[in-house]
């Protein structure tokens, strides 16, 4: 999977990623909304060792986001199959993990809306969900700017957060590619 668009590129990730984005994941405010919250070089790397994998067989997947300008990784974003833990599935869902010094700036809406149309022009794909915690206002904000739409009957809690974690309750959006014409 590799996407272009007037600032970024997403694309698969390489080898000299992995520290700058183990250093995203071990800052405490970026994982602030994550459960488990930070992560460690080791399962940095595991999790895009994971990312790959899924790219690898699905034909797309969680990719490195590249700013052109310099080269520099800005995070993660992408395509995956959500886990069992949300009710309905299987669904597709799209996420987003970005460094902290790139917030703010438009990257991830600007990255997560070509990752949308790359999902209905090239994968053909009919509708993408996106779930977080019921607390994570930035994240939910941008799935409602991508046109995404949440149906309070559709929240659930997150049986992978032990109960009573202010993480555990989420909320899931849902996009369809009709909703995009």
């Amino acid at each position: 999977m590799f996407i272009e668009t007037p600032r970024l590129r997403l694309r698969p990730w390489e080898e000299r990623d992995i520290a700058p984005f183990a250093a995203a994941n071990a800052d405490p405010e970026v994982r602030r909304y994550y459960f488990p919250d930070i992560l460690t070089l080791q399962e940095t790397a595991a999790m895009v060792a994971d990312c790959d994998a899924h790219l690898r067989r699905r034909g797309f997947g969680f990719v490195a986001v590249e700013r052109k300008v310099d080269g520099a990784l800005i995070g993660g974003l992408g395509l995956s199959h959500a886990g069992d833990e949300i009710p309905g599935g299987p669904h597709v869902e799209i996420g987003w993990i970005l460094a902290r010094p790139y917030w703010r700036q438009g990257y991830a809406l600007e990255a997560a809306s070509a990752c949308l149309r790359h999902a209905w022009s090239a994968l053909g794909l009919t509708e993408i969900i996106g779930y977080t915690s019921r607390i994570n206002e930035p994240s939910r904000a941008l799935m409602e700017k991508l046109g995404m739409r949440a149906d309070p009957a559709e929240d659930f809690d997150d049986v992978t957060v032990p109960e009573g974690n202010p993480l555990r309750p989420h909320v899931l959006y849902r996009i369809k590619s009709i909703d995009r014409r």
